[in-house]
């Protein structure tokens, strides 16, 4: 992408790639993966180091893989490490309630076999996902990884962007993309504002042992404190997404394990058998925030750095991934035509693919978790009205599927399972 490498090298002593990505995570990973994969060099940094990132205690959340994800990590050879970790998302029951009362009379089914053969998605740990992706980039010979090792700046001009990284090292690309999550030092030095607000709402993860098996159903159970999810994963045991008021989520946190594996009980009652939470318990403040442009000059946001939205509908990385595939497909594009990869038109590009998909779903998860997180007996008859008139909706059901498998509207090669 450069002319005269050799003396660039020589006079500033750096590291040139065609594209530089800061944040190594699952979004940033892809990303760097996906462009290395299609013939440019690429160096990815991350400020924290594999063996932190994969180990089991590290996070404990887990992340539902869109069809048309699963896609792209299949087009990327990347889906046969994810495999022996993932399981099918074969049905979603979606239902109204209150902790004492059970659950309402009408539910949502959403069954894999309305829109075809396979699952409507996969369950993986987000451990196992980076473990996949670290991997995979050890024997790509056109991916440099970084880490630990932190982009402490980058400075464009108008060939090229210059980031120091760990203050001693100096690397070079035609474009530089931010995936360094909600608090994105790249972000706040160029200058894009954000918009958004906090929930007053936490996430309690959690793994669960149940005593019969989830035949890969997901469940996603409405209170009036928010949703409360089970979500399966390989052997039985499911994955507890428990979204809690911010005000009581810390007296659950601390409760002894008796006393919080009858809390969980007596939210999701007798479906699984009986349930026991294994391992530790994680929280996570959620909010909702989007980043006002996605791009500045020679650099593009990705992922949660772009966009973060609550986990209502279990969105958040696909989103990301949708990013990834439209960006590499953007600059793969204009690297095949001699142009300039980092240029405005090619990024604004980029935005304007990006831009109303992740709008308009950060609006309805917004709508959703403000309707259903509350005990107002209107709105919960409104509600409860639209679960049973979708419920006997068939084409409303498969649109629905359709939308949470990432399957409409113009999508990407990598999304379609299509090569770069």
């Amino acid at each position: 992408m450069f002319e005269n490498l050799s003396e660039i090298r020589a006079v500033q002593k750096t590291e040139i790639f065609d594209v530089a990505v800061s944040g190594g995570g699952m979004v940033g990973m892809t990303l760097g993966l996906a462009l290395a994969k299609a013939g440019l060099d690429v160096a990815v940094i991350d400020a924290q180091g594999p063996d932190l990132t994969t180990a089991p205690a590290f996070d404990g959340r887990v992340s539902a893989l869109a069809y048309s994800s699963c896609r792209l990590f299949e087009q990327l050879g990347i889906w046969h490490r994810l495999a022996p970790n993932a399981q099918p998302i074969n049905d979603i029951l979606v239902s109204d309630g209150r902790v004492r009362q059970g659950a309402a009379p009408f539910f949502l089914h959403f069954d894999h076999r309305e829109i075809g053969d396979a699952p409507l998605g996969h369950l993986v740990e987000n451990r196992h996902i980076r473990s996949a992706l670290f991997a995979e980039a050890a024997g790509e010979a056109r991916l440099t990884f970084v880490a630990p090792g932190r982009v402490l700046g980058a400075a464009p001009d108008a060939q090229r962007t210059t980031l120091t990284v760990d203050k001693d090292r100096v690397m070079a690309a035609a474009l530089c993309v931010a995936a360094e999550g909600r608090m994105s030092t790249l972000r706040d030095q160029a200058g894009l504002k954000t918009i958004g607000w906090r929930y007053a709402q936490t996430g309690i993860v959690a793994t669960v042992a149940h005593e019969r098996p989830h035949d890969g159903i997901a469940q996603e159970y409405f209170l009036p404190s928010g949703p409360f999810a089970m979500l399966p994963m390989t052997g039985n045991r499911s994955s507890l997404v428990w979204t809690e008021r911010a005000s009581a989520a810390p007296a659950f946190l601390t409760l002894d394990d008796a006393s919080f594996d009858h809390e969980v009980a007596r939210r999701f009652g007798g479906f699984l058998g009986a349930t026991k939470v294994v391992g530790p318990r994680w929280s996570y403040p959620l909010g909702l925030h989007l980043a006002r442009s996605y791009i500045a000059p020679r650099l593009a946001l990705v992922g949660d750095t772009a966009h973060s939205i609550h986990p209502i509908a279990g969105q958040g990385l696909n989103l990301g991934l949708r990013d990834v595939a439209a960006l590499a497909e953007v600059v793969i594009d204009a690297a095949r035509l001699g142009l300039d990869i980092g240029a405005a038109d090619v990024l604004e590009r980029y935005q304007r693919w990006r831009r109303f998909d992740t709008v308009a779903l950060a609006g309805a998860t917004d709508m959703l978790n403000r309707l259903f997180s509350n005990d107002l007996g209107p709105l919960r008859f409104a509600r409860d009205l639209g679960l049973a008139l979708v419920g006997r909706l068939g084409p409303a059901r498969r649109v629905f599927m359709r939308h949470a498998g990432g399957d409409v509207g113009t999508l990407p090669r990598l999304l379609r399972g299509e090569a770069l």
